[in-house]
């Protein structure tokens, strides 16, 4: 090519900006989401100690909570800290209202000038009792300050944005594989309501909420399988009837949006007990992060292994290419493209089953317009709607752009009309510019 440059440089420049956007976004919805931050906690603590060092250390000190987790770490840390730093007596007390002003009473009785030192979520309730205590004018009260912060940067934000997106960039592998081989996949949207209502209709009739980990492994594995046999009989008329994939994944779409409604009777099922949420809202104890977001993690390093380290990956990316001369060079085509329906069927399946687990629940209405995100996953992460070229690294990349984009216009208040507008635009920009390299390739 054209000064060396090569398909390989190409994607290797790609794979640069697409971070650089990711990045640049979150720059903006940083800048836009900044503002003060209740603080909780050992942060409260900190600040707080800081505050007694230079005004209040000689004073006898009540710290106050209501007694929530992060309330027992703020207690126990402001503790330690006077401990450690030598400062007048200090004591904890936490609970609700009735405890709290029962023991501000015995503290201001026994101290009439002291420090009560609590946070934000608890200032209101301890002011108000202050003010009514007749022996507590003498108690100040002291309130972690808050600190400047973008609520987009929250871990708690950015948590729930990768969970959220965990199904949708389960589904995208599955659709990248479709789509490096030249197809589309209009059905995962209904596959996932079909697996989410088989997956909890089975565990209804096999237990309900009294239902054993077992028999929910073997409902969800039911219905993932399901789901691949669907995606199996697409793959069977896209090559043997020649039937365009627009159109064979276009029926499989009402196909499993209908089985879902009757199955399901039009209802939603929740009679599932509290352990199968574990998946889709549980955590790892060590790493803090959700099960759902370290299985999105998993499945895209065996999907990039897969492309870039077997044969099957490399007949993928050659069918996409050119089918006819795959065919030449003794590529199974037809096994080819009849597995990448399988996988995204099987992907859609588990991402089904990941979404009732979220939910706790089963309904034909999941999915609505999943489709629309998966493609625009894809299509953003750089792989060509014309087939043969695109990274599964760049798929995860911009399942997170999406993702960004949408959690940053609802922390900035953007109505949901206006989401589809921007929505729109940025997969017909994405899909401009893939065209507009590729005709200077």
């Amino acid at each position: 090519m054209r000064g060396g440059f090569t398909s390989n440089t190409r994607r290797h420049w790609q794979d640069r900006i697409m971070l650089l956007v990711l990045l640049v976004l979150a720059l903006v919805f940083s800048l836009a989401t900044l503002k003060p931050q209740e603080e909780g906690g050992e942060a409260a603590a900190r600040r707080l100690l800081a505050m007694l060092e230079k005004e209040a250390a000689a004073l006898p000190l009540l710290a106050v909570a209501r007694g929530g987790g992060e309330d027992r770490l703020f207690l126990s840390a402001l503790l330690d800290g006077t401990r450690a730093r030598d400062f007048a007596q200090a004591e904890t007390l936490s609970g609700p209202p009735s405890r709290l002003r029962e023991g501000l009473e015995d503290f201001a009785a026994r101290h009439p000038h002291a420090v009560v030192a609590t946070v934000e979520g608890s200032a209101a309730t301890v002011r108000s009792v202050c003010r009514v205590l007749p022996e507590s004018a003498g108690l100040r009260v002291l309130v972690a300050p808050p600190r400047r912060w973008p609520t987009f940067l929250l871990r708690d934000n950015l948590l729930n944005v990768a969970n959220q997106i965990a199904v949708i960039a389960i589904l995208a592998i599955g659709m990248t594989l479709v789509i490096l081989t030249a197809g589309i996949d209009l059905s995962v949207g209904s596959l996932i309501a079909l697996s989410a209502v088989l997956c909890a209709g089975l565990i209804g009739r096999w237990g309900g909420q009294g239902a054993g980990g077992g028999a929910m492994l073997a409902a969800g594995a039911l219905a993932v399988l399901g789901c691949g046999a669907l995606g199996a009989f697409s793959g069977l008329m896209i090559t043997r009837w020649r039937v365009p994939p627009f159109i064979a994944t276009l029926g499989m779409m009402q196909v499993a949006s209908g089985l879902a409604y009757l199955l399901s009777q039009g209802k939603p099922i929740y009679q599932l007990p509290a352990s199968f949420t574990t998946l889709g809202r549980g955590a790892d104890p060590l790493l803090g992060l959700p099960w759902a977001v370290l299985l999105m993690v998993a499945l895209y390093a065996l999907a990039h292994l897969f492309m870039t380290r077997t044969v099957g990956g490399r007949h993928i990316y050659a069918v996409g290419g050119n089918p006819e001369a795959a065919r030449l060079a003794g590529v199974p085509v037809g096994r080819v493209l009849m597995g990448v329906y399988v996988a995204c069927g099987l992907l859609a399946g588990l991402g089904g089953v990941l979404m009732a687990s979220q939910l706790k629940s089963g309904a034909p209405t999941y999915g609505g317009m999943y489709e629309l995100y998966v493609i625009a996953a894809v299509v953003v992460g750089g792989t060509s709607l014309s087939g043969g070229q695109g990274r599964m690294l760049g798929t995860l990349t911009g399942a997170f752009i999406i993702a960004v984009i949408q959690n940053g216009m609802n922390l900035t208040n953007v109505e949901s009309y206006t989401q589809k507008v921007v929505l729109g635009l940025v997969i017909l920009g994405a899909v401009l510019i893939e065209r507009i390299n590729g005709r200077r390739s």
